[in-house]
């Protein structure tokens, strides 16, 4: 039996993004009958959101593709640098908050871009101003990463 292995998706507020990354991923992996191997949570560099549900926009456009939000944002912890595989930060400046956090060379710390080629931009866009076009392009994005993310997560 192979160690069960772990992604946290990490945005500003956990609201939009991260539990975005969250349910994209989750329902591939239950989709792939690879729920027993895989642990997939998202966090947010601030606490300005905690305990609240994933932004209705976000939840609108998922559902429409067929994806649950179901999380609950809180902060990164220290403690989610010792514990999670794989770490992917939404944009530069999310990276930065977790690298503020991460004091030990433990967790694998990657931009959601790393999973993508390069037609894509370098730092997902933060839709919570904008329109619907911004949760859709995230959503967009989310499901480009997503195979390559998986994919890495079962080689780690």
């Amino acid at each position: 039996m192979s160690k069960v292995k772990s992604v946290l998706f990490v945005c500003l507020g956990n609201i939009c993004r991260s539990p975005t990354g969250e349910g994209v991923l989750l329902h591939s992996i239950k989709r792939q009958g690879l729920g027993s191997r895989c642990i997939v949570d998202s966090a947010g560099t601030s606490g300005y959101h905690v305990g609240q549900t994933a932004d209705r926009r976000m939840q609108d456009s998922a559902a429409r593709r067929g994806y649950s939000l179901l999380s609950r944002s809180r902060q990164l912890t220290h403690q989610d640098m010792l514990e999670f595989d794989l770490v992917i930060a939404m944009d530069r400046e999310n990276r930065l908050g977790i690298e503020s956090v991460n004091s030990q060379p433990l967790a694998r710390i990657h931009l959601l871009s790393d999973f993508l080629d390069d037609s894509w931009p370098i730092d997902v866009p933060d839709p919570y101003y904008g329109g619907d076009a911004g949760f859709e392009e995230v959503l967009d994005m989310i499901e480009a990463a997503c195979p390559n993310i998986l994919s890495t997560l079962l080689e780690l």
